[in-house]
């Protein structure tokens, strides 16, 4: 008897990026439609700006983020005024006239690129826009190319979830918890936990820090983990008015019962 010695079937491989594309383009289906067009122009998104050359996030922009200026001026690689020439100007070459290294510039501009995106590609609830026009003025210093920014947003939202679960230290007001016996922290979360006032949010830390929002968010969440950093309660709503005092009527009728009642 011949027995045929067949192997068993392979077990299919699932292709992420197929299928992120077949779920709609991932983090952005519009900004993965002009990866795909190569387009050149803004997109505009409810939490921030996305400048795209060729296809690519050439800079980013984010109410919630530290602008590239205050990276580069935070720490005194540029002064304020210079870096208010440069951008007048919209010149790139006139930054490594005041200074900046290319590789510096290089690596700041990759940090505000990531940490704006981060926010402008958060959920919205407002649909995006896009504008075709010329390119940034500094769309060569390095060009994100748009799989590799939706990549690095998920792991992102990843860390944050997996550090503390809760979002509201990302936006809200922050407390100070101060423990009794408040576990130590790195020099670094000190820097940030000392800037908590019951006033900042995470974005007005790391503008106040000169650092990337994002990094800033990390640190609050691990202090929030340990139970020194919380959210403001946000206001008591305020009492509904009285109906004596709403009502003219209403409190003619409340004295009458009143009254009433006193005989």
């Amino acid at each position: 008897m011949t027995v045929i010695d067949t192997p068993p079937p392979q077990l299919p491989v699932r292709d992420r990026q197929a299928a992120l594309k077949q779920a709609g383009g991932g983090v952005s289906p519009m900004l993965t439609r002009l990866a795909e067009e190569r387009a050149t122009g803004v997109l505009d998104r409810e939490h921030g700006t996305l400048h795209l050359a060729e296809g690519r996030v050439v800079h980013a922009e984010s109410p919630l983020a530290p602008s590239l200026g205050l990276l580069l001026t935070a720490h005194g690689a540029l002064d304020a005024e210079a870096w208010q020439d440069v951008e007048d100007s919209a010149d790139e070459e006139r930054l490594l006239r005041h200074g900046v290294t290319p590789g510096a510039l290089e690596l700041a501009q990759v940090s505000a690129v990531y940490d704006a995106a981060y926010f402008a590609l958060a959920p919205s609830s407002t649909p995006g826009r896009f504008r075709y026009g010329t390119a940034h003025w500094l769309a060569s210093v390095h060009p994100v190319p748009v799989a590799d920014l939706e990549r690095e947003t998920l792991r992102r939202r990843t860390l944050l979830r997996r550090i503390w679960p809760d979002p509201a230290t990302d936006t809200a007001p922050l407390i100070r918890a101060d423990p009794v016996a408040a576990p130590a922290v790195p020099s670094r979360q000190a820097a940030v936990l000392a800037q908590v006032d019951g006033v900042r949010r995470a974005a007005d830390i790391a503008r106040e820090l000169g650092r990337p929002a994002f990094h800033t968010l990390v640190h609050l969440r691990r202090l929030a983990a340990a139970g020194l950093v919380s959210p403001q309660a946000p206001p008591a709503p305020d009492p509904p008015p009285d109906d004596a005092a709403a009502d003219p009527y209403v409190a003619l009728l409340k004295r009458v019962r009143d009254a009433l009642e006193a005989l």
